[in-house]
C-alpha cells in the first residue's frame, strides 16, 4: 500500500473513513438559501469537532445539502480495513459537492 495520509493504521487494522452523506428536504421542497447552508455548515463543522471528525467539504441547494467528512480514529476493533465513498477518488466526490448550485 502507497503511502496516503488520510489511510491510518492501528495495531491490527488499516482504515479510512471518508464519508457522502447527502441530506434531502421532505418531498424535496425548496426552502434552503445561502444564508441557511451557511449556518448548517457551521452547526456540522461543530458536531464533527465534537466527534473529532473533519467536515472536508459542505455544499448544498435549496431542497438538500451534502457534507464528506472523515474521521481520524478507528471505530471497531479487531483486525480489518474499512473503506468508505465506494472507492470513488476523494477530488471526483469533492468536485461533485462544490459543484452544487448554492442558492442565493
Amino acid at each position: 500500500m502507497g503511502s496516503d495520509e488520510n489511510v491510518r493504521t492501528g495495531r491490527h487494522c488499516v482504515f479510512r473513513m471518508h464519508v457522502h452523506l447527502v441530506f434531502v428536504t421532505k418531498y424535496r421542497h425548496s426552502v434552503f438559501t445561502d444564508r441557511h447552508l451557511t449556518r448548517c455548515e457551521e452547526i456540522m463543522r461543530a458536531v464533527c469537532e465534537d466527534f473529532e471528525a473533519e467536515l472536508v467539504e459542505f455544499n448544498g441547494e435549496a431542497n438538500h445539502v451534502h457534507l464528506l467528512y472523515w474521521r481520524a480514529q478507528r471505530l471497531w476493533s479487531g483486525s480489518y480495513f474499512a473503506g468508505s465513498v465506494g472507492g470513488a477518488p476523494l477530488s471526483i466526490v469533492k468536485q461533485y459537492i462544490e459543484q452544487q448550485n448554492r442558492p442565493l
